[in-house]
């Protein structure tokens, strides 16, 4: 529970950034080899996706973070400047991530289903690392318990120190590794382009709205009684209803017409 892992002369190493870091990699070596089995396009073709996904990930999670705090920046707009670093919100990066992909694969004239499907299992493997990352900085903190589970900090700049905190961040840590591995046993199952993609829209959405009840932050804004990312999931999880629907059908009458 420590931000600062290492500090060499006028250089640190925070945590969050060296786990982003090493989610970003992981998310793009399970790609680029699930590509090469699947024969999708070359190594620059993985790569180029990743880079792109990933600056719409980042543009999309600090669009969304300034969107739920519109009051504060209607009452201070150096906030926008001031904190370029911190506070983005997950859901923003994952529509901004998926976005971004779908333009390059526009541009590249690639079958967007297809790398839609062999993406969203690394990018549930880098939220595991990136969820690492957001407990040893101490922010997306839970709710205070006395549970047999809790964690207390003491060095944080986010989290309230020396207050036993349920360890949300860990659990939606384990929860996506988890994920990552679900998704690859269904990539094996589902004959339809773009299933994969909806069952990751489907299984995120719902951890993330029950979750959402034991977070502690209150930086996430609010759409009536619900969280604002508990709004956004209801929306994602139908959405991903329909693509593993629709996705399915189209993949049967694809089987259905083809000569026999």
């Amino acid at each position: 529970m420590k931000n600062e892992l290492l500090t060499i002369g006028p250089f640190t190493i925070y945590g969050y950034g060296l786990m982003i870091g090493i989610g970003v990699i992981a998310a793009y070596l399970t790609a680029e080899y699930r590509a090469r089995k699947r024969k999708l396009g070359n190594e620059d073709t993985v790569f180029f996706l990743v880079v792109w996904c990933v600056i719409g990930g980042m543009l999309g999670a600090k669009l969304l973070y300034w969107i739920t705090q519109y009051r504060e920046i209607l009452r201070d707009p150096s906030i926008i400047w001031m904190n370029l670093t911190d506070g983005f919100v997950v859901y923003g990066g994952i529509l901004g991530g998926i976005f971004a992909g779908w333009l390059y694969c526009r541009v590249r004239k690639l079958p967007f289903l297809k790398f839609f499907d062999l993406t969203m299992p690394s990018i549930a493997l880098a939220q595991g690392f990136g969820r690492i990352g957001c407990f040893l900085a101490g922010c997306c903190y839970g709710r205070e318990t006395d549970g047999p589970i809790a964690i207390t900090f003491t060095n944080s700049d986010f989290a309230p120190n020396g207050v036993p905190l349920i360890p949300t961040q860990l659990i939606s840590s384990g929860l996506d590794f988890l994920h990552f591995g679900v998704l690859l046993l269904l990539a094996r199952k589902c004959k339809g382009d773009g299933q994969v993609a909806g069952f990751y829209l489907i299984f995120y959405s719902v951890g993330r709205f029950i979750l959402e009840f034991f977070r502690g932050d209150l930086e996430r804004g609010s759409v009536g009684a619900l969280s604002t990312s508990q709004f956004i999931s209801i929306f994602i999880f139908l959405a991903g209803i329909l693509m593993v629907v629709l996705c399915g059908r189209r993949s049967v009458r694809r089987e259905e017409n083809l000569p026999r």
